[in-house]
């Protein structure tokens, strides 16, 4: 197989989001409310996770159609049993240039150590607000902000570059903006903020809640003063600025106000092995099956290929554009990763 596919408007595939867990100890208001996902939610049964050992092969597949980056996500990606096995796994891949998480940082003073000695070189963590009752409310009381913060900071200390995202949501925690982004700046710790976003159906979301890429924007910069520098690379979700009077940067992630879908080179696979190709997707295409029934590496190789040469998905456009279906069911959040 050569080195890289194409979806149907020319998109290749990059970067893979495997989620191994979707369990979470959180409660976050836009992601696993309590009254839903409360006591009784029917998680995934051990036997319908994929093993480490299909996970890796799995990597090995996509790696082979053009995969270079991987994220691990979750729920919850700590809650896994002996993750950094998997990391290092992963890690010995040849061609996959980078490995990260995505974490809630609850877990991460524990596991830094284990995880940078596994291989891993990045961690973004979750954090919404630095005041504990605001934060309280949006994890579902499940957290302090200390607990986080201990988290980022032996992250660091072990070698571990880190980035922190918040969630902004108006009403609910957008007199954070100016304290997170002091905060993380003084810290020296990229801060990105995050539309609030329609993924799945649980969150209860609504336009009026979104506070824009152009509002974070101008409440920062009436204080510290912004300049917009390049990407990183074609396709990087975040848009990148620099404090004028530092080094230091933020990032703004807009997929609602400014749809990024024209670069989207991300696959997600759910924690049950499904293969969904865009973060607002209703349906997965079932890829434990196939590991599982004797399928050969060409023969997965050959599905995948075909799955993602037939991609057309760009729904923040068509929401954007006022196209989207109305009322249409999408895979929760806490399923595949973000």
């Amino acid at each position: 197989m050569g080195d890289g596919i194409l979806d149907k408007i020319n998109r290749p595939l990059k970067d893979l989001r495997l989620s191994v867990t979707d369990r979470c100890n959180f409660r976050c208001r836009y992601c696993m409310p309590e009254e839903i996902f409360g006591h009784d939610y029917p998680f995934l049964t051990s036997d319908k996770i994929l093993s480490f050992e299909e996970t890796e092969r799995l990597t090995r597949i996509f790696v082979n159609l053009g995969v270079r980056k991987v994220r691990i996500t979750g729920g919850e990606p700590l809650l896994r049993k002996n993750l950094p096995q998997l990391i290092h796994s992963l890690n010995s891949i040849e061609k996959v240039e980078d490995i990260s998480i995505t974490t809630n940082g609850s877990l991460l003073k524990k596991f830094a150590p284990l995880l940078f000695e596994a291989g891993l070189r990045r961690v973004t963590v979750s954090l919404d607000s630095l005041n504990d009752e605001r934060f309280y409310q949006m994890n579902g009381n499940k957290s302090k902000v200390s607990k986080v913060l201990d988290g980022i900071q032996a992250a660091s200390e072990v070698g571990l570059k880190v980035k922190v995202n918040m969630v902004v949501q108006k009403g609910k925690n957008d007199q954070d903006i100016i304290p997170m982004a002091s905060y993380f700046k003084k810290n020296k710790h990229t801060l990105r903020f995050i539309e609030y976003m329609d993924v799945g159906n649980s969150n209860g979301w609504s336009m009026t809640e979104v506070v824009t890429k152009q509002e974070i924007l101008e409440r920062i910069g009436e204080i510290m003063p912004l300049e917009l520098i390049e990407p990183n690379y074609v396709g990087e979700v975040a848009t990148r600025y620099r404090y004028i009077d530092s080094d230091q940067e933020i990032g703004i992630i807009s997929s609602v106000t400014d749809a990024f879908c024209s670069t989207c080179s991300r696959a997600r696979v759910s924690a049950e092995g499904k293969l969904y190709t865009c973060l607002f997707a209703s349906e997965g295409y079932d890829l434990r099956h196939l590991l599982r029934s004797e399928k050969s590496d060409e023969e997965i190789t050959n599905k995948i290929s075909d799955i993602w040469n037939r991609r057309i998905d760009r729904y923040s456009d068509e929401r954007s554009n006022g196209n989207s279906p109305k009322n249409r069911d999408k895979v929760e959040m806490s399923h595949i990763g973000g």
